[in-house]
């Protein structure tokens, strides 16, 4: 509905008695702020001097019993509602593309429990995820999730876009982190999810609300994971000749043992960010290897791991790349290291079966560098699995290449990306392994489902039949 000045004063002040008044904002700091996430397109579109869209009203409700009466409130005048967590996505599917009601979630951050028998955290979705590894450390444990944004975006931010750290190799993605949920319906109705994630009364519905970008519903607390803090970590740097050799190394090692860390760097980016940070002079594709838990079992995959590479041809580098790596793990994102505006920018990470991974990457490389001769390309293989493993796929168009009008810098953004993506997809890969769709890879989504997307629209029409919840986002 159109909001005008009248029926905006009264939906106000009916939010206003569902969360506080001192939790609800019209204000314009707050709507601008509000306005700009990580996504690229958002950030050159603000730097341009362009006001991107900006919802009518910022309400924060602390639990789901306000949040339910934010949605049935929003539900009955059929405005819109974006789910805001730390601001942290790259896929703009925090912003409010078309007004309304921006419910940022961040009050709901309470830890209420750190069982350590029933090993988990049991948190609200808008604590900060570095809050919840905190209180899993006090107790002599560690959730073992740590992605690059770890200290400022919310559990339900990675909750949304089904988000993954470091360690994933060994501990999974988080969906594999998660047990229990509490969801607020679009109607506003609450809903538990199964108090197990593995079981045979029905699909999980962890898996239909994980992932799902706030188009279904809006997850206000979770049971995530802990795990006992490991009696030894051992990291081992390698330098392998060629591409090949190493998918063929981690495929085998994966067959044998889980290790915690595997990241391997194309030649571009081990001679850039890895000699820059971990301080590698050599020519080839950097692998930083970390392995843990029991000393007994350490050892026995340390040998299992020299056997395997030293078969492949990897030269060995000892311990100390390695480490460094850990140390350094986040400093790989700050400002100096990551790119950042004034260049045009995305990662694409695509994921793919062994068998299809290598052609990917030598195709999405070709097709973008070919089309786009303003770009490069560079990559590194960063999450791995018995099946297959993930590329963190990255284009960048220096700043003197981007054109001034912004219009025309987001037909350029766009166009990189219709490249990139739709070569993964033509050679078995998917639109995106754990940053998210959003409003940047929506178009996408029909191309890789087809039919199958239909799956996705019901599940939609059938909860969210007023289509209030985050328009525009997954394709949906």
């Amino acid at each position: 509905m159109q909001l005008n000045s009248f029926m905006m004063d009264i939906i106000a002040s009916e939010l206003e008695d569902a969360v506080g008044r001192e939790n609800c904002s019209t204000r314009e700091i707050d709507k601008l702020t509000h306005s700009v996430d990580y996504f690229w397109l958002s950030r050159m579109w603000a730097d341009r001097g362009e006001r991107m869209p900006e919802a009518d009203i910022i309400v924060a409700p602390k639990d789901a019993k306000e949040t339910s009466a934010v949605l049935k409130i929003a539900n009955y005048y059929k405005i819109p509602v974006t789910t805001w967590g730390g601001g942290g996505g790259t896929q703009g599917g925090a912003i409010p593309v078309v007004g309304g009601i921006l419910l940022d979630t961040k009050r709901m951050n309470k830890i209420y429990d750190v069982n350590t028998r029933g090993m988990y955290i049991e948190c609200g979705t808008g604590a900060i995820y570095k809050h919840i590894e905190w209180a899993a450390n006090e107790k002599g444990y560690a959730t073992m999730h740590y992605p690059s944004s770890l200290t400022c975006s919310t559990v339900g931010g990675f909750l949304a876009h089904r988000g993954i750290g470091v360690s994933s190799t060994k501990y999974g993605k988080i969906d594999d982190m998660t047990l229990q949920m509490e969801v607020v319906l679009p109607n506003g109705d609450i809903i538990e999810t199964s108090p197990a994630p593995k079981h045979a009364a029905g699909p999980d519905l962890n898996q239909i609300f994980i992932g799902s970008e706030g188009t279904l519903g809006v997850m206000t607390k979770a049971q995530m994971r802990i795990y006992e803090q490991p009696e030894e970590r051992r990291f081992r740097g390698f330098l392998f000749h060629n591409m090949t050799d190493a998918f063929n190394a981690g495929r085998e090692l994966l067959q044998k043992f889980k290790p915690s860390v595997m990241r391997l760097y194309d030649e571009a980016e081990t001679s850039t960010l890895i000699k820059k940070i971990v301080g590698v002079e050599k020519k080839g594709a950097f692998m930083n290897v970390a392995y843990e838990g029991p000393a007994a079992l350490v050892e026995v995959e340390h040998k299992i791991l020299m056997d395997i590479f030293n078969k492949y041809g990897a030269e060995d580098l000892g311990s100390e790349y390695g480490e460094k790596w850990w140390d350094e793990k986040i400093t790989f994102f700050y400002p100096g290291n990551m790119m950042d505006l004034p260049q045009c920018f995305g990662t694409m990470d695509t994921i793919a079966p062994y068998d299809k991974i290598e052609k990917i990457y030598w195709e999405m490389k070709k097709a973008i560098e070919t089309n786009f001769p303003q770009a490069r390309f560079i990559a590194h293989f960063s999450h791995w699995y018995e099946w297959g493993c993930m590329i963190y796929d990255r284009f960048i168009v220096d700043g003197d290449k981007v054109p001034k009008d912004p219009h025309e810098a987001l037909r350029l953004h766009q166009a990189i990306w219709n490249c990139g993506v739709r070569t993964a997809l033509a050679n078995g890969g998917v639109v995106n392994d754990h940053h998210g769709v959003g409003i940047k890879l929506g178009r996408l989504m029909k191309e890789q489902y087809g039919p199958a997307m239909q799956v996705f629209e019901g599940i939609k029409k059938q909860l969210d039949p007023n289509g209030i919840m985050n328009p525009f986002k997954l394709g949906l």
